[in-house]
């Protein structure tokens, strides 16, 4: 009789995978933030956005980098890449919630951006571990 032995886990590695993800959706965010900021696209650091056509534009790219950096954490995870990409997900709720209740308070620019960006993490990060398992099926 033989026994498969399921591979080890790897906190280490899990860890890295959702942190890689997270960095990755931090720096391209703030540098395609940065670039516009650069090009007066926006409006200068620390001033609000009023237009709502500058906070689509803003949410329409970090939904495409919440994907990306999901489906990085699903493809350098030693194993259950979905869940690691929804550990992502579920990492960006919760920071994204915070931020809104903070861009709220101090009236950084319209409320839907912020609460639009924490009710867009989970599904960013469902269809990031989806495009991966697609691609590894």
């Amino acid at each position: 009789m033989t026994t498969t032995m399921a591979p080890p886990r790897s906190l280490p590695r899990s860890t890295g995978a959702v942190l890689a993800g997270l960095l990755a959706v931090f720096v391209l965010s703030l540098g395609t933030d940065q670039v516009l900021h650069s090009l007066a696209v926006y409006p200068p650091w620390g001033q609000p956005m009023r237009e709502p056509g500058l906070s689509l534009l803003a949410l329409s790219y970090r939904i495409v980098y919440g994907v990306l950096g999901s489906h990085l954490a699903a493809r350098l995870a030693p194993r259950a890449p979905m869940g690691h990409a929804l550990i992502l997900g579920a990492i960006g709720l919760v920071l994204s919630a915070a931020g809104a209740i903070a861009a709220i308070r101090v009236d950084l620019g319209p409320a839907w951006y912020p609460i639009a960006l924490a009710l867009t993490a989970l599904p960013c990060a469902w269809l990031g571990g989806a495009l991966h398992a697609r691609r590894e099926g």
